[in-house]
């Protein structure tokens, strides 16, 4: 899924002649980690919360009054950063989080097709994808399995799950740590008479290594291997 879907499109921004104090100021009340620094409609760098605390760690205090100063006397152009991971409207969400990881930050600016901000992509945003992505308004019963790298082999668990009544609100796929020849399925289900649980694990049991069942409703979690 492309991050145009997910991104804040609100953007707080801070101008560059902005003091450090306005920047801090900006950032708590918006509950925010970082703002894009604009200058004349175009942006030229980014300051963090965790800049401006360098910034402040870095200079030399004796009062509240002198820290103020300080605080209102240095310009985010000062302590920004020019050197800006920049992604497009039509990255997707795992790219942005590889992103992300490799370069150690919360969050990045998006990119329109124009070099214009569109919107600020951040972790918070990414779990929110990832939420919506796993079916968390069905959730009833999520199963681990393991199947062969095959063509239908996935298909062969889901005809199980809907001939018992069940309905699929999710279903992700992974090959990390997994045996060649192998994948590993996760399926959110819902809607499933919980009298029929014992005869759907019998059924799955056949075409699929079991790696757990978790039930949301008793609450309950089987692991198997």
């Amino acid at each position: 899924m492309i991050i145009k879907n997910w991104m804040s499109k609100n953007v707080i921004t801070a101008d560059i002649n902005h003091s450090l104090h306005t920047a801090m100021r900006l950032i708590t009340q918006h509950g925010i980690g970082s703002l894009p620094v604009m200058k004349k409609g175009k942006m030229v760098g980014m300051v963090s919360a965790e800049d401006i605390r360098r910034a402040l760690i870095t200079t030399t205090t004796s009062t509240d009054g002198q820290t103020t100063g300080a605080i209102d006397g240095t310009k985010v152009s000062e302590i920004m950063k020019e050197n800006m991971v920049l992604v497009s409207l039509f990255s997707t969400l795992d790219e942005v989080a590889e992103i992300l990881l490799r370069s150690k930050i919360a969050s990045a600016p998006v990119m329109d097709e124009n070099g214009d901000i569109a919107g600020i992509i951040t972790k918070t945003d990414i779990c929110k994808a990832l939420i919506s992505l796993a079916g968390k308004t069905k959730k009833e019963f999520d199963f681990g399995l393991q199947v062969e790298d095959s063509a239908g082999s996935i298909k062969v668990i889901t005809d199980i799950i809907r001939s018992l009544g069940g309905r699929i609100a999710s279903i992700l796929i992974s090959y990390d740590e997994v045996p060649d020849g192998f994948r590993n399925v996760y399926i959110r289900v819902y809607n499933i008479e919980r009298e029929k649980l014992d005869e759907l694990k019998s059924r799955l049991m056949p075409a699929a290594t079991m790696l757990y069942m978790f039930d949301y409703l008793k609450p309950s979690r089987q692991i198997f291997h």
